[in-house]
């Protein structure tokens, strides 16, 4: 499944790469995509949308919407 989400606080390569490490921290396949312009993160995974959130917040971002 692909899941959308819009973050806040994603302004530089370094939060892209941050957050890139925290999805694949608990998906190793995942494939990840960010748009900073955009603050968009997409991910094509197998692990439920709230898992995938949550380890966003957990890198310190707000995820201020999932699609």
């Amino acid at each position: 499944m692909t899941i959308t989400l819009t973050v806040n606080g994603m302004n530089c390569g370094h939060c892209t790469q941050t957050i890139t490490k925290a999805i694949m921290a608990i998906d190793a396949k995942a494939t990840v995509e960010t748009d900073i312009p955009s603050k968009t993160v997409k991910v094509s995974t197998e692990v439920d949308r709230e898992k995938i959130s949550a380890a966003v917040v957990d890198a310190g971002y707000d995820v201020l919407s999932i699609v």
